[in-house]
This record gives structure tokens, sequence and C-alpha cells, in this order.
């Protein structure tokens, strides 16, 4: 009994490393979330730039990318030069939530980085986030002409996520609307 007593914390650490271990090789991108093939949830914020508010009503009626950003958020910098080349080259809308930000704070990284949204909402208490099951910035979801979502990035969307999911997928969208 006595030897049993030593080797129990031994037994409890190495399970715990192991499951750490496999915690290092998960994959963060592709979360799983209830929403997927369901519509996007209703809502009515305030645009960015004029506080005007906007609804699921004045989302775009084609497919469409939904990105979630912040002011503060370093990797949303990271993808933004992927999001400027989809926008001046107008492969897909993208619509913006800038997710618990301040108001001028997101005016100012627009102006200074670029605007690639067709609009931008406030998400100021993260509302709209918690109904999307939101993370944090960065998370991309594609949100098909039904306005129904049918995938979610969470982190960065650069050129090679960008070539690698999204495109299949919005090829998908399409050969299954035609």
């Amino acid at each position: 009994m006595q030897r049993l007593k030593f080797f129990v914390p031994i037994a409890v650490f190495l399970i715990l490393g192991v499951l750490l271990w496999r915690g290092l090789y998960l994959e963060t991108t592709e979360l799983p979330s209830v929403l997927i093939n369901k519509p996007l949830p209703e809502f009515e914020l305030e645009n960015v730039y004029d506080n005007q508010l906007v609804a699921k009503e004045d989302l775009p009626e084609g497919p469409f990318l939904l990105n979630v950003w912040g002011s503060y958020c370093l990797p949303c910098l990271a993808e933004h030069p992927t999001f400027m080349r989809l926008s001046e080259n107008e492969v897909i809308p993208i619509v913006g939530i800038n997710y618990k930000d301040q108001q001028d704070a997101a005016l100012d990284w627009l102006e200074t980085n670029g605007d690639p949204f067709a609009f931008s909402i406030m998400d100021h208490d993260g509302r709209l986030g918690i109904d999307l099951g939101v993370y944090g910035a960065p998370e991309t979801f594609l949100i098909d002409s039904n306005g129904v979502i049918r995938y979610r990035h969470v982190s960065v969307l650069d050129e090679q996520a960008w070539q690698n999911i999204f495109v299949p997928a919005i090829e998908e969208l399409e050969s299954e609307e035609s």
C-alpha cells in the first residue's frame, strides 16, 4: 500500500503530460460550431462609420465573408493584406464585425490600414459575437447566398488559408447553387 502512494502522483503527472502534449497538435483553425449550415443570427447594430443601424437584411445577397476583427488585434493586422487584395479585386464581398472595440480606435485602424469591408458593424458588447460562438478576433465565416453559415475559420485568414480552404468552399457553394 505504501508503494502505491508513491506511484499515484507519478501516474497523474504522466497522464497530464500526455494530455498536454496531445493538445499541442490540435487543429485550432477548425473549431466546431453548432451554427454550421444554420442561418446567420438576427441582429441590428450600428455601422462603424456613421452609426446607422445595419440588420441582417442589409447583408450582401450572394456569398460573402463575415470577418470578426478589432483594432487591438495583431493577428487581424496580419490577415488584413489578404482582405485588401480580395476587396480590391472584387473577389467576394467582405463584411466586418468590429468586436468589443472602441469606435474611434476602429476608425483610426481602418484609415491607417485601409478598409476592405463592404461595411463594418460595431459589436460593442459582443452580443452578435456570442450568438456566432466567437472565441475572439480574428474569425471569418463564409455565408452562402441564403444567409446560411457554411464555414468558420478561427485564426488568421492568410493567402494559404484562402487558397486551400476558402476557394474550394466557394467553388462548392457555386456548384450547389447552379
